[in-house]
C-alpha cells in the first residue's frame, strides 16, 4: 500500500512531469488522449433506437489506484450519441446503480415529458423511454443526471456524456466531420482524490457555497492526455463539463484558432480568437490548425481583476479557495500531420433569429445568495434554502412560471451575488441580446447556458418550442450544480 507521501507524490507527478517532459522530450505526459466510444444506434428509416446502461464501476484514472466510477454504456462518462435532425430518437435508458438517477439531454429541443429533468426520475433497476423527434440544426449538445439535490454527486462520479446532432447544410460546408480523427470530443472536469483513489467530492463548507473544485484537470476521463493528430485542421468540441469551474482556455503558444459553434449550433461565420471562456455546461466547437507541426498545449489561466471593494475581492478569494488558477488541459502531438483537405468556411449558417417586435412578455430572474452570518451557517449545516431565485428556492411542487407555446419572449437574468452564474434554461436555444460589455465569440450564437457575472445584468431573447404541457414542467437554474442541487432553480410550463 503507497503511503499519503507517496500517493501525493503520484498526484503532484502529472502536475510537474509535464513540464520536464516538455523541456526535455517535448511531450505533455504518456497518457493518450481517449476518444469516447461512437453511439448511432440502431436505425430504422428515421427512427432511432438507442439503448443506454447507467452502471458503476472501477476505472484506472489515477497511477497505482482504482476509482469508483459511475458511467453509461461504460465503467466511467457515457459513450457520445450521434444523430440527425429529423430523426426520431428512441432512448431507452437502463437504471443499474443503487441510486435513484436521471439523465437529461441538454440543449436539446424536447417534450417536456422526455427532458430527464427530476420529474423523470428511474428508480434503482427500473427503466426509462425517453422519446422525442430532433428538431433543431446540427450541435454539439450533451446529457447528464438531473437528479433532485443530487446532481452535483452523480455528474461528479461519471454520469455525462456528449450527444452530437447532425444536419445536411452542416455537412455541405466540408468542416471536419470524421470522429476521433479530425473531429474530437473535448470533455473537460476538475477533481479531487482521497488516499484511496475514490473522488473527493464535497469537503467542507466552501464546496456547497461556491461550487465543487478540483485540482487535477481529466479530458474524457484522462489526465494530462496528448491527442496525436494526423489531419493538420482539427475539430475540437470543448465541453466544460466541470461542477463549478469557468475555464479560460487558449494555446501556450498564443496560436489563433477559429469559434466555429457555440451551444445551439453553428455561428453565422467563423470568429478568430486567441482564448475562450466556457462556463459549466457552456459548449464551442474550435478549428485549430496544425499544419506547423507543433507540439502547442491547450491551457486554463484565470486572469486576475482587480475588485471593486474588499468584499469582492474577499469573494474572488473564497471562489478561488487557495486553489490554482492555471492548469495543462491537454496537448496536441502534430509532429505526424499530414495535409487537410478541409479549409475555414467564410461563411457558415444564416441564424433565424427572432424579433425584438415579436416580443409578448418580459420576465425578470433574480439570483440570490443570502449573505452574512445566515450565509455561513447555513452552508455547515447544508440548507437548500441559501440560493434563491425570485426570493425563492426550489420546490418540486411548485410551478413558478407559464409560457405559451411558440411565444417569443424577453428574459432578463439579474445577479444580485457575489460571484458568477452560469444560467441554463431547458428546452430552449436562445439569443443574448443584452449584457455588460461586448458580445462575442461564441456568445453570438444559439446559447442555452449564459454566465451571468457578480451585478450583472443579461437580456436573451427566446423563442419556445411548439410543445406544450400544463403538468410537466422545465427548469430553469445555475448550472454550478451545488448551486442548483441547494436551491438556485425553477420550473416553468408550456401551455
Amino acid at each position: 500500500m503507497l503511503s499519503r507521501r507517496q500517493f501525493v507524490q503520484s498526484i503532484l507527478a502529472f502536475a510537474i512531469l509535464p513540464k520536464q517532459l516538455l523541456q526535455a522530450k517535448g511531450f505533455l505526459s504518456p497518457n493518450v488522449f481517449r476518444v469516447p466510444p461512437l453511439e448511432f444506434g440502431k436505425r430504422v428509416g428515421k427512427d432511432v433506437f438507442f439503448d443506454l446502461d447507467i452502471r458503476s464501476g472501477k476505472s484506472a484514472i489515477l497511477p497505482n489506484r482504482l476509482t469508483s466510477t459511475l458511467g453509461i454504456n461504460q465503467k466511467f462518462l457515457g459513450v457520445t450519441l450521434r444523430a440527425s435532425k429529423g430523426d426520431r430518437v428512441h432512448i431507452k435508458v437502463k437504471n443499474n446503480i443503487h441510486r435513484t438517477t436521471t439523465l437529461h439531454w441538454h440543449g436539446a429541443k424536447l417534450p417536456a415529458k422526455s427532458d430527464g429533468g427530476p420529474h423523470q426520475p428511474i428508480k434503482p433497476s427500473h427503466t426509462w423511454l425517453s422519446e422525442f423527434e430532433i428538431i433543431q440544426p446540427a450541435a454539439t449538445l450533451w446529457y447528464h443526471s438531473h437528479q433532485m439535490h443530487e446532481t452535483g454527486f452523480q455528474v461528479y462520479h461519471g454520469l455525462s456524456g456528449m450527444f452530437i446532432v447532425d444536419d445536411d447544410e452542416s455537412k455541405k460546408l466540408g468542416l471536419p466531420l470524421d470522429y476521433g480523427v479530425d473531429d474530437f470530443p473535448v470533455i473537460i472536469q476538475d477533481k479531487d482524490f482521497n488516499r484511496d483513489g475514490s473522488f473527493k467530492y464535497i469537503s467542507d463548507f466552501r464546496d456547497k457555497l461556491m461550487g465543487k473544485k478540483g485540482e487535477t484537470i481529466l479530458v474524457n476521463g484522462v489526465i494530462s492526455p496528448v491527442l496525436k493528430a494526423t489531419k493538420s485542421l482539427i475539430r475540437l468540441r470543448l465541453l466544460n463539463g466541470s461542477n463549478s469551474r469557468t475555464y479560460h482556455l487558449n494555446f501556450d503558444d498564443g496560436r489563433m484558432f477559429n469559434i466555429i459553434a457555440s451551444d445551439g449550433g453553428l455561428l453565422e461565420k467563423p470568429e478568430m480568437a486567441h482564448s475562450i471562456k466556457l462556463a459549466p455546461a457552456e459548449r464551442a466547437e474550435i478549428l485549430v490548425d496544425v499544419s506547423d507541426g507543433k507540439m502547442p498545449i491547450l491551457r486554463h489561466k484565470m486572469h486576475q481583476q482587480k475588485s471593486a471593494n474588499r468584499m469582492t475581492g474577499m469573494m474572488m478569494m473564497q471562489q478561488a479557495q487557495g486553489k490554482k488558477l492555471e492548469f495543462d488541459i491537454f496537448q496536441i502531438d502534430a509532429s505526424g500531420v499530414s495535409s487537410s483537405s478541409k479549409k475555414v468556411p467564410k461563411y457558415l449558417v444564416q441564424h433565424d433569429t427572432p424579433s425584438m417586435r415579436s416580443i409578448v412578455r418580459k420576465r425578470t430572474f433574480k439570483l440570490q445568495m443570502q449573505m452574512g452570518p445566515q450565509l455561513m451557517m447555513g452552508a455547515v449545516s447544508g440548507s437548500k434554502d441559501l440560493l434563491q431565485i425570485n426570493g425563492k428556492s426550489m420546490k418540486i411542487n411548485r410551478i413558478d412560471e407559464v409560457v405559451k407555446a411558440g411565444s417569443i419572449e424577453l428574459w432578463e437574468i439579474e445577479n444580485t451575488s457575489m460571484m458568477a452564474h452560469p444560467f441554463h434554461i431547458h428546452n430552449v436555444q436562445f439569443k443574448i441580446i443584452s449584457r455588460r460589455g461586448k458580445i462575442k465569440g461564441h456568445e453570438l450564437g444559439f446559447k442555452d447556458v449564459v454566465l451571468v457575472r457578480p451585478h450583472e445584468t443579461v437580456q436573451v431573447l427566446i423563442e419556445f418550442p411548439k410543445f406544450s404541457d400544463a403538468k410537466t414542467p422545465y427548469m430553469y437554474h445555475c448550472h454550478i450544480l451545488e448551486h442548483e442541487d441547494r436551491g438556485m432553480m425553477g420550473q416553468f410550463v408550456v401551455v
